[in-house]
């Protein structure tokens, strides 16, 4: 019925209203198939506040950041950021323009060690361009200096720093989601995404990483976007 689809719609609520609309999301649908995923979602979203999208499994949370960050197109509507319209943009292009999410599967590179994960993520912001790499030039070296400078503070930050050279892979689950919290601030985003960040985290972790984000929220005039339910 249309009053039980009503209540499988993601919600948003958010604690203030202020004037500078950063994200606006309109009449955004998405069909897969025969599948109506998503049916004219409307989303405002304000500089400076931290907001909820909640709803239960299947209420089409995790697509609505999918559509905002250029992982699908939607079948209608238009995402804007900063007036600019985001769709067709490519996923990396977004994240350039200053929206970064976390995803409900961790993605983090397991290989590398905690300090490389967190370079990684300020590789957008480096621009000793492809000669500098290749030829290791000076310009090269002292970015790659700060960008490790800078990746020891946030390790310190959420709490990593002592296992700054250890493989991620070796790390338990909590901490993982506190290495990509770290890679996340690395992109130095306008929007932080955090797609269900508690998940499959224990009792005891859970205040942890809460606490990080409030701790984030402190930091900037940012705006923070979680989907729970």
């Amino acid at each position: 019925s249309g009053r039980e689809r009503a209540q499988r719609r993601p919600q948003l609520r958010d604690a203030r209203n202020m004037a500078e609309t950063v994200l606006r999301v309109a009449g955004i649908s998405k069909r897969f198939g025969g599948l109506q995923a998503l049916s004219e979602v409307g989303i405002t979203i304000e500089r400076g506040q931290v907001y909820g999208l909640i709803g239960p499994n299947g209420a089409g949370k995790t697509t609505v950041f999918n559509l905002i960050t250029g992982l699908l197109a939607p079948t209608s509507g238009a995402v804007e950021f900063q007036g600019r319209s985001l769709v067709g943009v490519e996923p990396h292009r977004i994240t350039r323009l200053g929206l970064g999410r976390t995803f409900q599967n961790i993605r983090i590179f397991k290989e590398m060690t905690l300090i490389e994960n967190v370079v990684v993520g300020m590789h957008a912001h480096l621009d000793y361009g492809v000669p500098g790499w290749l030829f290791s030039l000076p310009g090269f070296r002292a970015q790659e200096q700060q960008a490790r400078e800078r990746a020891h503070e946030l390790l310190g930050w959420v709490g990593l720093d002592a296992k700054a050279h250890d493989t991620a892979d070796n790390l338990s689950y909590g901490d993982q989601r506190k290495l990509e919290v770290a890679l996340l601030i690395a992109l130095d985003p306008k929007v932080y995404m955090f797609d269900e960040p508690t998940a499959g985290m224990s009792v005891d972790e859970v205040p942890v990483l809460l606490d990080l984000i409030r701790g984030l929220k402190r930091r900037k005039d940012i705006v923070i976007l979680l989907v729970e339910h």
